[in-house]
């Protein structure tokens, strides 16, 4: 381990509010399905069916954010703002290109976007109720995740914290107000939900825009500086972002294939997983904040050329992360049916919940060691195709195959199902571990001169 209390003050400070900024903005998801739950199972499986979209779309705005501090991080070691700021319009660009792109198709294709997921028609239904009104949400996440990573480049990320404790209270308070027709209003059921979410992403939206604009002094960020860009450094950019991309797109096509292989083998299956992947994705803050801490740590390091205090960082955050897994492994098992017993769903559903959880406490120790070790140490070294082979040959090649085979030929239970859809976060340990110690992954980005 490191004796440089500098490396772990910066890392604790960093990933503390990069954690608490996860679990605020998945309590938004939680709520919504705590409150939907209790309204109606079924308008909680239209909700989550139309949710796996969204977190596929959230997963491609988040590789395009990680590419951008990827650069900018190295690029902010060595205090060269302005290709920081060229970086960021390339970035924006992309992720309003990919909003516009999704709003298109599903308000082409609401039905047959839903219906992916589901074939019963009152689940899809509710789902196209609840999508007409969240596709308007597309285009202000666009803007405040790319906004966020460009602010977690500089180190800035106590911003993100607050905007999502805002997003929640506005999110739960309008929910309560129109899912159940509280105070005079009307009884709006999964249409006042998305209400919700797109008045707080509205709000999310404008808050850091005015931060930025008012408050930001690293960088300071002008509307004009996202209407130009450099062609090389736009290169370099997508050269590195694209396979992440992929990387993410087919996490998130993963993640939904979940809900597509449950929705098609029983109908509780897909609020059973709503409601335990809900729970799990709030306790998998610990490695998704752990995997962006590294992300900027070893980015800026990189950026100073000090290499072999890029390799000592590296060996300490491993270590770490797997003190954070057995740690999230042991708090989800714990807290599983407290949180279980606020949804009312029906008891075979409930079970059902309950099994997915134990399944993922054990998933969730494997997976806090290699995701972080993957995208934050070795993505954030430079060699982002690694962990695109990495992820098309465990997941396209092994994972999924193998989970339609169990559940349309084997006719396994979900349970079975659900290991076999979760077995890549532990088997991609091995490859992480090998390569973060013995392979070479450390690309230095940055160019050697500012460019203006």
């Amino acid at each position: 381990m490191t004796k440089d209390r500098g490396f772990y003050k910066n890392f604790f400070t960093i990933y503390i509010a990069l954690v608490l900024q996860n679990v605020i903005s998945l309590s938004v998801n939680l709520a919504d399905n705590m409150m939907l739950g209790a309204y109606s199972e079924v308008s909680l499986s239209g909700v989550a069916a139309v949710n796996q979209i969204q977190f596929i779309f959230q997963q491609l705005l988040t590789a395009i954010g990680d590419g951008l501090v990827i650069f900018c991080s190295q690029y902010w070691g060595k205090k060269q703002t302005g290709s920081m700021k060229k970086i960021s319009a390339t970035a924006m660009h992309m992720a309003l290109g990919t909003a516009v792109i999704l709003f298109i198709l599903v308000s082409l294709f609401p039905s047959r976007a839903v219906g992916m997921f589901t074939t019963d028609g009152a689940i899809i239904s509710e789902g196209v109720r609840y999508m007409n009104i969240m596709r308007f949400t597309y285009i202000f996440f666009a803007v405040t995740m790319t906004l966020l990573a460009t602010l977690r480049s500089v180190e800035i990320v106590k911003i993100a914290f607050y905007l999502s404790l805002s997003t929640l209270v506005i999110n739960c308070g309008i929910n309560y107000v129109l899912i159940y027709g509280r105070f005079g209003a009307p009884e709006l059921g999964v249409a006042g939900a998305a209400i919700g979410t797109l008045t707080a992403r509205i709000v999310e939206c404008a808050a850091v825009i005015v931060y930025i604009v008012k408050k930001e002094k690293s960088l300071r960020l002008k509307l004009s500086d996202y209407f130009h860009t450099d062609r090389v450094l736009q290169k370099d950019y997508i050269k590195v972002t694209l396979p992440m991309l992929v990387v993410q797109g087919l996490w998130g096509l993963n993640t939904a294939m979940q809900t597509v292989i449950l929705g098609h083998m029983t109908t509780g299956a897909i609020a059973a997983n709503s409601a335990a992947s809900t729970l799990f994705m709030l306790v998998k803050s610990t490695a998704v904040g752990a995997a962006s801490t590294a992300s900027v740590i070893i980015g800026k390091t990189i950026g100073t050329g000090d290499i072999p205090k890029v390799k000592e960082y590296s060996r300490t955050l491993q270590r770490m992360f797997l003190i954070i897994g057995v740690f999230s492994g042991i708090l989800l098992f714990f807290i599983r049916i407290p949180v279980l017993s606020l949804y009312d769903l029906s008891p075979s559903t409930k079970a059902m919940a309950d099994t997915f959880l134990i399944i993922l406490s054990v998933v969730c120790v494997g997976m806090s060691y290699q995701m972080p070790t993957n995208n934050g140490i070795i993505r954030g070294g430079g060699s982002a195709i690694f962990v695109v082979k990495m992820d098309i040959i465990s997941i396209w090649c092994i994972v999924i195959p193998l989970s339609l085979i169990m559940a349309f030929v084997v006719k396994a239970s979900p349970a079975v199902v659900v290991c076999c859809l979760n077995a890549d976060q532990i088997f991609k340990c091995v490859p992480a571990y090998l390569k973060s110690h013995y392979g070479n992954w450390i690309r230095t980005l940055t160019r050697n001169e500012e460019t203006a």
